[in-house]
């Protein structure tokens, strides 16, 4: 199984949307928010280049963010 990793931060629907469907497809993974951990933000920001929220990492893919059931369904 592959490491996933969801960056997320407060109040973020599509955060809990991507959440919710991972969890549906039975996809363990791990969450992070960003705006608890200051080293998630500069990793999200500074290394990932990206902004938006949700943020999903996964082991041997690039990062996406946003709610993509359409990749998201591929894991």
């Amino acid at each position: 199984m592959k490491n996933v990793t969801v960056y997320t931060k407060f109040g973020c629907p599509m955060c809990d949307m991507t959440k919710s469907m991972l969890n549906g497809e039975g996809v363990e993974f791990t969450t992070i928010n960003i705006e608890e951990d200051e080293a998630a933000y500069d990793h999200v920001v500074n290394t990932l280049g990206l902004r938006q929220m949700p943020v999903v990492v996964v082991e041997g893919q690039d990062p996406f963010s946003g709610f993509r059931p359409d990749l998201l369904l591929t894991l």
